[in-house]
């Protein structure tokens, strides 16, 4: 019976045109270090974000900085936009989808004002982090490169 089982995957997008990076080279060490869960960055050259990956939108924070989405298998990703930007209080971000909304790879769901966040003195990079760690049976890996919003990125195989 197991020989024709599915492996569950998921696959992950660039949330927006930039360059793909690895987690270690963001400038936050919660990020940085991995404290919250493993993933990628986007430094973005345009202020459209679309979702990494396909699923369920759970929290949009009230500052719009940040939204989870909760994949078919149960990932559980957090999309972060930009870093200290929770202290703008939204204003260069706006966001398109609401909680409870199901969204496609590649779909837009925000925008974040790039002259605005470096005008502040914040660093605009935009991670997706994989906040339940547990459910990671195989993390994919990934070269940097420069990448154009929905490119494929990674592949996960989720337990």
């Amino acid at each position: 019976m197991g020989l024709f089982s599915r492996k569950k995957v998921d696959e992950f997008v660039a949330p927006a045109k930039g360059d793909l990076i690895h987690l270690d080279k963001v400038s936050d060490p919660v990020f940085s270090q991995k404290l919250m869960g493993d993933g990628f960055a986007v430094t973005p050259s345009s202020d459209e974000i679309v979702a990494p990956i396909g699923g369920v939108i759970g929290t949009v924070f009230p500052t719009k900085h940040a939204m989870m989405i909760t994949s078919s298998h149960g990932l559980e990703v957090m999309l972060h936009l930009g870093i200290d930007t929770v202290e703008l209080k939204g204003k260069p971000f706006e966001v398109f989808v609401k909680e409870g909304e199901t969204v496609k790879a590649g779909q837009k769901l925000a925008t974040m004002d790039l002259q605005e966040i470096k005008d502040a003195g914040k660093d605009n990079s935009i991670m997706a982090i994989i906040t339940n760690s547990d459910a990671v049976k195989e993390m994919g890996t990934f070269d940097e490169k420069a990448v154009a919003a929905g490119d494929d990125v990674l592949t996960i195989n989720v337990k």
